[in-house]
């Protein structure tokens, strides 16, 4: 085989993000079909694709290899499974699940039927943070000891979609701050062992909007998040994706859609400039913002093709879930919670 055969779950915003990124830029794959979500008619008409009615018609098709799923993640459970059950590779957009039992279902199904599931976390290919990767991973500010996450977007409420906001769906720690969960992990190389949390829902809101980690991980490292999507206009700069990493022998200051700093020797050195995102002329296919979901999917088809896992696994996201929920069940009993975490009963 040498190409991969895609079809596209969801019509929304990453749906179309994805589509772009398939059928513009990587290699050996085309995109066949499209189904789910009120705008799937004009999205096929777009890219002159195939609208299936349902998602299990677009499962039964024997012309479809692999599905990039880019629905809200109560769903993704329910339609990974079934995707295992046709023998479908998955791209799944984060977060992975709602619940640990779903992510363990999820991965088993995968295992089971021989196909690969890699969940979508940008974050690893955006070239700021593969740069600073590169960094740690050479050394050169030696271990780390401490990492300072933030994430903040303004105004959520009026920006992100209706049924973000719904409990269903978690908060937006679940549904965005795993970005930078999984970053935390990525660059540390190490686990989180335990969490203390306090997340807040807006008046009027079930879900979660504001959050604040600490978190204790393996090797004597420490990490914190700060994770807000309803900071008030205009925000504060170079927040979206930021890291702040101590290391015993140097320390990194990353904006991922910035600048990438280094410092050794009481000095710092720009390593790396990002271009910025033209959101006005070029939108949300601008091929900076593009970049990294081009090299994500790419990684994907690659994996398929070679028989092998994609970079990044079903147990990544299972991981990045787990802190979310402790952090969750954390703020609700105001303790540490420590992982591996079994959510209690009704939690």
């Amino acid at each position: 085989m040498d190409e991969i055969r895609v079809g596209i779950i969801g019509s929304g915003f990453m749906g179309r993000t994805h589509a772009e990124a398939f059928a513009a830029y990587t290699r050996g794959a085309r995109l066949v079909a499209v189904s789910g979500g009120s705008r799937s008619e004009e999205l096929a008409r777009d890219y002159s694709i195939d609208v299936e009615p349902s998602v299990t018609s677009l499962f039964e098709r024997t012309d479809v290899d692999a599905v990039v799923i880019a629905t809200p993640q109560s769903v993704h459970a329910e339609q990974v499974i079934a995707a295992a059950r046709f023998r479908k590779h998955i791209l799944l957009e984060k977060p992975m699940a709602t619940s640990l039992e779903e992510c363990r279902a999820m991965n088993t199904a995968c295992r089971s039927a021989g196909v690969n599931l890699m969940v979508g976390f940008t974050q690893r290919y955006r070239r700021g943070n593969i740069e600073a990767k590169e960094i740690i991973n050479r050394g050169q500010i030696g271990r780390i000891k401490l990492i300072r996450e933030t994430m903040i977007g303004t105004d959520g409420r009026t920006v992100y979609p209706a049924w973000q906001q719904r409990k269903e769906n978690g908060g937006t720690l679940l549904g965005y701050g795993v970005h930078s969960i999984d970053r935390i992990r990525w660059f540390t190389g190490g686990e989180v062992q335990s969490v203390m949390a306090r997340c807040v829902s807006p008046k009027g809101i079930d879900a979660e909007f504001s959050s604040m980690l600490f978190m204790e991980l393996t090797n004597d490292q420490a990490g914190s998040l700060l994770c807000d999507m309803e900071c008030p206009s205009p925000g504060f700069p170079n927040s979206a994706f930021h890291s702040w990493i101590i290391g015993e022998e140097g320390i990194i200051d990353l904006d991922a859609y910035g600048e990438l700093r280094v410092a050794n020797g009481g000095k710092w050195e720009v390593v790396f400039r990002q271009a910025p995102i033209d959101w006005q002329k070029e939108g949300k296919f601008s091929p900076v913002r593009m970049q990294s979901y081009r090299d994500q999917d790419q990684e994907f088809i690659n994996s398929v093709l070679e028989h092998r896992q994609p970079q990044i696994a079903g147990v990544d996201g299972e991981r990045a879930v787990e802190v979310a929920l402790a952090a969750y069940e954390s703020s609700s009993c105001q303790r540490s919670i420590a992982l591996p975490f079994e959510p209690f009963a009704g939690a």
